[in-house]
């Protein structure tokens, strides 16, 4: 059993020597671990083992090698003696790889184009099939591009269909039909974007031609109008008596458009010559495509809104010119001008209640900007340019169907800020032409000077045609003047009434009611200013006074002026009468107060000149130098009332009335102030001989009164003003108490005039040297309580 396993684990030992002997080095590894898994004391014995053939092994080389020393050494021999040999073929063979290798580089570069040559060959005609199935859809996708560019939209939007239904889905494999794809959705999100902003341009586009489509759109409006006048008035002069020439002042050409527009081509331009309307087109017809028509009418209706609001704001000093107006109206018929044109060239993008609604909210707010800027106009002028072109817009605008009635309306507001300032202007001319009057007589020295007067003014007096040259008329020169003006205010007022489309029956209304706020406001408020004015004199105002006269007389020729403008007759039942005499007549009576309120201020003057010494023992023996100042003054002013021109009986009546008025109105004045004077109450103490001085003044008084300053008064009428004083005096200077007390109350009493209070102020006024005071205090007072109980 032993040796059987020795014998095994030698032949075991041998088979791994063998098997490391002829395998890898790699591989000994699990074959030397076979040794250490074997028994415990098999690796000793397999290093023995190793050592035993290590040594039979090193026997063999060394007799190996002994053997072939020899020829080893022959070897060896040999190999130097052919080491130049190979050398010099070592040379040879490298110079022939060199050059080898030098020529199959040429080779080798051609046959790699080659090979190139046939890779690329056959990617072409891969490429071209391909191609092939590409090409219809890239020409397609290069046709949408050019119609974009190009702008034809709805071209565009066609090829984009056909792309999607036919051509891409072809060669959806390929990453550029997938871009495509991906790309023709934002295409026509572009389209759309670009179609907006055309329309954007659109709407700013028009924006700033409104103005000259509106001027077109008017003046064409204007044209027509004006044909229509003209032949209208033909109609008229051939069935009927022509109108109020007017002196030329009326035009039916007056139209409130600058000469240069009046001048215009024949050529006849529309809102479609001015603008491009087709962006607002095409847009429309791609958004319809696009199934967005809604969201396009609704932006495009929000824009219009906003661009009318615009439009309908006036900038701030537009009433300052005419231009400002007419460039308002301008763009605001420029715009429904273009919204009309839109109306009907588009079916459904606005509708005539759109357009109905803006119009209604854009005139309301002109009707607002206009009450508000016209209210600023102070030029007559400017206001009738403004009523003017308001016609023309209402007629323009009327045109396209859009109602006006409200404009006619207004056009009566505007005509009562018209007259206003007509009235301002013509105050003004009023004024000028009472500053500038001299307020005497108008002299006229031949038949030339009479004819040019009676020519502006109404003049018939058949006493003055019979005077020898020269002459002088009754009025002064204003009285032509403020006639003639009273003239030129009726052309003014007519001005306006001017193609409102009202009857001659309601111009002919409007005209008298102008005229009488001109007379009972204007000219009534200018000739009062002109009598409270300090330098007017007595003599101007007796000179006004007679040209109210006159003026008055002329307010029926004023009536014929107007009938013959407007042929309505003046016995119409509605017909409206001036209230020129009721005017002239205030002022008439103005003046006359005037005249007494002056006389008056001037007596008031002389008194204040008055120094008496009331403790004077005796009198002067003559009048005082103020009073007789004083009468010379009234003597030489009633002189100038007898001066008047008496050859019509009208003014001789009416001078004379005024004359004794005055008269009598100084005297009583005058009367007033000396009793007001006697009886001061600062003046404490006056003696019997200021009494008497006091006497001779009152005196001269009643000398001038008797005198008969004026004509006309009967009997001692004029001295009747001095009568209280008079009976007062005596009483004090007579002394005649005891009359007076007995016939206190009597209707026959001497003394009636002297009021007891006013006799007894004076007696404690009077020395009480000359009088017991208490006394006579106590005698008065039993009489005014027997007075007033009985």
């Amino acid at each position: 059993m032993a040796d059987s396993e020795s014998l095994e684990t030698v032949t075991e030992h041998e088979r791994i020597l063998q098997e490391v002997e002829s395998t890898d080095t790699a591989c000994v590894g699990p074959t030397l671990r076979s040794v250490y898994d074997d028994q415990p004391n098999a690796h000793r014995r397999f290093m023995e083992k190793l050592d035993v053939r290590i040594r039979n092994h090193d026997r063999e080389i060394e007799k190996m090698c002994n053997f072939h020393h020899q020829g080893f050494v022959d070897a060896i021999t040999e190999l130097l003696k052919v080491r130049a040999d190979a050398k010099k073929l070592m040379g040879q063979v490298s110079d022939t790889n060199r050059r080898l290798q030098d020529a199959g580089r040429e080779v080798t570069a051609q046959t790699q184009e080659v090979i190139r040559c046939r890779v690329q060959q056959r990617n072409m005609a891969t490429t071209v099939e391909k191609l092939q199935l590409c090409i219809p859809v890239l020409e397609m996708y290069s046709k949408l591009k050019e119609q974009l560019e190009s702008k034809r939209y709805y071209s565009a939007l066609k090829t984009m269909e056909q792309l999607e239904n036919m051509y891409i889905p072809r060669v959806s494999q390929y990453r550029f039909c997938q871009i495509m794809a991906e790309t023709l959705p934002k295409l026509r999100e572009e389209i759309k974007d670009i179609s907006m902003s055309d329309l954007k341009d659109f709407l700013e586009s028009i924006r700033k031609h409104s103005d000259k489509i509106g001027e077109t759109a008017m003046r064409q409006a204007q044209q027509h109008r004006t044909f229509n006048s003209a032949v209208q008035k033909q109609v008229t002069l051939s069935c009927t008596k022509p109108l109020y020439g007017l002196n030329g002042r009326t035009s039916l050409h007056h139209n409130g458009l600058s000469p240069e527009e009046d001048d215009t081509d024949d050529e006849v331009l529309t809102a479609q010559d001015l603008v491009d309307f087709s962006p607002v087109y095409r847009c429309l017809h791609i958004y319809t495509v696009l199934g967005d028509r809604e969201t396009f009418e609704n932006y495009y209706r929000k824009q219009r809104k906003k661009q009318a609001r615009l439009v309908l704001q006036p900038q701030s000093n537009m009433h300052e010119t005419v231009e400002g107006y007419r460039r308002y109206f301008n763009q605001i018929v420029g715009f429904f001008v273009v919204e009309d044109h839109i109306l009907h060239a588009t079916r459904g993008l606005v509708t005539r209640a759109f357009t109905d609604e803006l119009w209604n909210m854009a005139l309301s707010k002109i009707i607002a900007v206009l009450r508000t800027h016209s209210s600023y106009c102070t030029d007559p002028d400017l206001v009738l340019e403004l009523k003017n072109l308001i016609v023309i817009f209402a007629d323009t605008l009327q045109g396209y169907g859009f109602p006006v009635n409200r404009l006619f309306d207004l056009l009566f507001e505007v005509r009562d800020q018209y007259n206003e300032t007509l009235l301002k202007k013509w105050a003004l001319v009023f004024r000028e032409i009472f500053e500038q009057d001299n307020y005497s007589p108008i002299p006229v020295e031949n038949e030339e000077e009479y004819k040019a007067v009676i020519s502006r003014f109404p003049f018939h007096d058949a006493e003055i045609q019979k005077q020898q040259f020269p002459k002088k008329l009754p009025m002064s020169q204003s009285v032509p003047q403020i006639y003639a003006q009273v003239k030129e205010f009726i052309y003014a007022s007519l001005k306006f009434s001017e193609s409102l489309h009202r009857s001659w029956t309601e111009i002919d209304d409007m005209l008298r009611k102008s005229t009488n706020l001109l007379l009972t406001r204007t000219l009534s408020s200018c000739l009062q200013n002109l009598i409270k004015k300090p330098h007017i004199g007595l003599t101007e105002l007796v000179q006004i006074i007679i040209n109210t006269t006159h003026l008055e007389q002329a307010c029926k020729y004023l009536e014929d002026f107007i009938t013959n403008i407007t042929n309505v007759s003046p016995e119409t039942v509605h017909t409206t009468r001036l209230y020129g005499l009721s005017t002239f007549k205030d002022a008439r009576h103005a003046a006359e107060g005037e005249i007494y309120t002056k006389l008056n201020q001037k007596i008031d003057e002389f008194i204040q000149l008055a120094d008496y010494e009331w403790c004077m023992l005796e009198s002067d023996g003559r009048a005082s130098g103020y009073l007789m100042d004083l009468i010379n003054f009234l003597r030489s002013t009633f002189q100038v009332f007898t001066h008047l021109p008496n050859n019509s009986n009208d003014h001789a009546s009416m001078s004379g009335k005024v004359a004794q008025t005055a008269c009598m109105s100084a005297c009583k004045h005058l009367a007033t102030s000396l009793m007001q004077m006697l009886l001061d109450s600062e003046l404490k103490q006056v003696t019997m001989g200021a009494v008497q001085q006091f006497n001779l003044d009152v005196i001269q008084c009643e000398l001038f009164a008797s005198s008969e300053p004026v004509p006309g008064f009967q009997g001692d009428t004029l001295q009747l003003a001095f009568i209280d004083l008079r009976q007062l005096l005596d009483l004090f200077m007579v002394w005649d108490w005891s009359t007076y007390l007995a016939d206190y109350g009597q209707p026959t009493s001497k003394y009636l005039r002297v009021n007891p209070s006013t006799a007894l102020a004076l007696l404690e006024k009077v020395n009480r040297g000359y009088v017991d005071v208490c006394f006579c205090r106590n005698v008065f007072s039993c009489i005014v309580i027997y007075f007033f109980h009985t």
